[in-house]
């Protein structure tokens, strides 16, 4: 998987890579909600229209690296 997906269209490829390379945790949870809202419409725009198969592994492996970015800043937080 690329750090960047190159088949993400500019704009979700700009905030998944805000996301992924935010250091401020304030603004982390955001960028991340907002990356993943970016890269499940893209998921639906596909599901209704002609996308090719690069395009939907882009999303899927953005959607794994967002989820799983969101899981280990989640757990390193604590209770």
């Amino acid at each position: 998987m690329a750090a960047f997906p190159p088949c993400l269209n500019r704009k979700r490829r700009t905030l998944y890579r805000a996301a992924i390379l935010a250091t401020n945790r304030w603004v982390l949870r955001q960028r991340v909600s907002e990356a993943e809202e970016a890269v499940i419409q893209g998921g639906r725009e596909i599901f209704c229209g002609e996308g090719t198969s690069e395009e939907k592994e882009a999303l899927e492996d953005a959607l794994y690296a967002l989820r799983a970015f969101r899981t280990a800043w989640e757990h390193s937080e604590g209770p």
